[in-house]
């Protein structure tokens, strides 16, 4: 996946984790993980399909009033693929691709994407079967899963950018992975910055577990509701939620021509895709984040006032979204373009080994990303303040070298920083990084707590290069950065204390520490 810097390889399986921390050691990978796979998010059920509830529940009948849906915006379903054959979806099915079998069938293999395809968009006013929320769309089938049900990162990653080059707007993943991964960060990155918006079930757990890609940065996670405008029993939830939709006894296509009454956060998040895309409909020089906005700010609020771990911004109604999207002015007319700097290193300076170079970047509207160039070359994006770029200056040999940053809003304007140049020298570095937590408080009480939020950085004198997260001695993950917050799940813990430690190590794998005890 050359777009995110991110390459797949296979090995024995009695070797991987040999492999991975090998490889983890490297000083010019940035990071290791597993190819983990994530399974689909429904709860199948027998409940006769007698009517559709959810679609008045949404305000889908006054919705339609304003749009159905353009064929000009099209809905990527990446799943187990879709039934060609369906009379309530093959007459805007498009050509799609299979990143399972690595060619173009995508029929469902499954019969999971068929369910999910028909929420957001099987054909409406046809006189049989059922209507999907944008009834005009037209769907692309990416098929991610195999014939048991799960993707793939990797898959699941690579529809995302297929489908962001192919200037596809809105693309569903019901699929729900416990375990975070840079990889799908990246490439959910690159579609937002595309103008794609990645939407995923929240997870089918009845817990806070942050599931993937729902929990990544600029992905829509979607809660599931009942008929009576509850949170469905078996829902997912935490701060990730964006919105909810409904989720319990949901009436769609099913594969091989029939329909099924099904059940599960796959498919409140089709539901909210199909808003999406009614909402380009009306508007379709929206940013993602304008789409995002309008349908976060006028869903209809259910359970604590504003923003809640169960219902997020709250229920999605179509009808309030497609108004407000008709009345919104696009991003697009603002022309001043942001303010951007290289605050460190300074110019002039001599840097060795691994060095963090910060950039400061305003705009009047907001900064969309921010890129850094090395002699001319792009080396990396940053999409989210404060924009720092980690930056081996071994690989790019001693001498001088020549930094610019350009800084981008939502609008496309772009800015160039004045020109930084450096020195680079050959690095001798025995120095190691210092690590601060600063949450959770040593010594402090967890008691009656089901997450505890971990805040921890680390500094160096040349750079940091990774953070490793402990629990009682085992292992729970890493992140590339001098700085991070993790939710520690602490529920299973039993009653007694416990110790968290950070470690960071720098380019040349020298190592600090730092420990937090608690008591359950």
């Amino acid at each position: 996946m050359p777009t995110i810097n991110v390459k797949r390889i296979k090995v024995p399986a009695k070797a991987r984790n040999l492999i991975r921390a090998f490889l983890a050691k490297h000083p010019h990978i940035q990071f290791v993980e597993k190819n983990y796979l994530a399974e689909a998010a429904y709860i199948p059920n027998d409940v006769s399909y007698s009517s559709q509830w959810h679609l008045p529940k949404i305000s889908a009948p006054t919705a339609w009033d304003i749009s159905t849906g353009s064929t000009a915006v099209t809905i990527a379903i990446a799943d187990s693929g879709v039934d060609p054959t369906h009379p309530d979806l093959a007459a805007k099915l498009l050509a799609g691709y299979n990143f399972v079998a690595g060619n173009t069938d995508t029929h469902d293999v499954y019969g999971h994407g068929t369910k999910v395809a028909g929420a957001a968009a099987a054909i409406g006013n046809n006189s049989a079967g059922v209507a999907g929320v944008a009834w005009s769309n037209p769907i692309v089938p990416l098929v991610v899963a195999d014939s048991s049900g799960y993707a793939t990162y990797s898959a699941i990653a690579q529809a995302i950018i297929y489908a962001a080059d192919k200037g596809i707007r809105v693309i569903n993943l019901s699929f729900a992975g416990s375990s975070s991964s840079t990889t799908l960060q990246n490439a959910v990155d690159y579609a937002w910055n595309k103008g794609t918006i990645v939407f995923a079930s929240a997870g089918n757990y009845a817990t806070s577990t942050l599931q993937y890609p729902a929990a990544c940065n600029h992905a829509v996670a979607v809660t599931s509701t009942t008929s009576a405008d509850d949170r469905s029993s078996f829902s997912s939830y935490g701060n990730c939620v964006t919105v909810a939709a409904p989720g319990s006894s949901i009436v769609t296509t099913a594969n091989g021509g029939g329909y099924a009454s099904v059940s599960g956060t796959s498919f409140s998040s089709p539901i909210t895709a199909g808003l999406a895309a009614l909402i380009l409909s009306v508007n379709p020089s929206l940013t993602a984040a304008q789409v995002v906005d309008i349908i976060k700010q006028n869903g209809d609020d259910l359970g604590a006032a504003g923003f809640d771990q169960y219902f997020g911004y709250g229920r999605i109604n179509a009808y309030k979204s497609l108004t407000a999207a008709r009345n919104t002015v696009p991003r697009t007319s603002d022309t001043v373009a942001p303010v951007t700097s290289i605050t460190s290193p300074a110019n002039g300076a001599t840097v060795s080994g691994v060095i963090t170079v910060n950039v400061s970047a305003t705009d009047n509207t907001g900064v969309a990303r921010v890129e850094l160039y090395v002699n001319g070359a792009l080396f990396a994006t940053d999409t989210a303040a404060p924009y720092s770029f980690s930056w081996d200056t071994a690989l790019s040999g001693t001498g001088t070298r020549y930094l610019k940053a350009i800084a981008y809003d939502a609008a496309g304007n772009a800015a160039q920083s004045s020109q930084v140049t450096v020195t680079v020298a050959a690095a001798s570095d025995t120095t190691a990084p210092v690590v601060v937590i600063t949450n959770p408080v040593n010594g402090s009480s967890i008691t009656g707590l089901s997450s505890v939020v971990l805040t921890a950085s680390a500094s160096d004198n040349v750079g940091v290069t990774k953070m490793e997260i402990y629990v009682d001695g085992s292992y729970k993950g890493f992140f590339s950065k001098s700085s991070f917050t993790w939710t520690w799940n602490t529920s299973g813990l039993s009653v007694g204390k416990h110790t968290v430690m950070v470690k960071a190590y720098d380019a040349k794998m020298n190592v600090g520490s730092a420990s937090a005890t608690v008591t359950k």
